[in-house]
């Protein structure tokens, strides 16, 4: 928050520390569910054991970003059927 651009109104005041946190929280978020993909993605490559419960794991998380809002419904969709896709394969 820069000292130029403080708010004077109290609603206002606590609505720029609340987008923060929202902020950090939603980027967590987005970027947890990019490594769920990018990890069942690495183990299909490398032909690991585990990749029918990494490919539940990323599925779970695509659904959670869509449900919070993170990404829309159409992309959690397009998401999710090209993991299944690649684990069909």
């Amino acid at each position: 928050m820069e000292v130029n651009s403080l708010p004077i109104i109290k609603s206002a005041i606590k609505r720029v520390t609340t987008n923060e946190k929202a902020n950090v929280r939603n980027a967590a978020k987005l970027s947890a569910t990019r490594s769920a993909v990018k990890k069942f993605e690495n183990a299909k490559t490398a032909g690991a054991d585990n990749v029918d419960e990494l490919y539940k794991a990323a599925v779970k998380a695509i659904d959670q970003a869509k449900s919070k809002g993170l990404i829309k419904a159409n992309k959690a969709a397009r998401d999710k059927s090209r993991l299944a896709a690649r684990l069909a394969k």
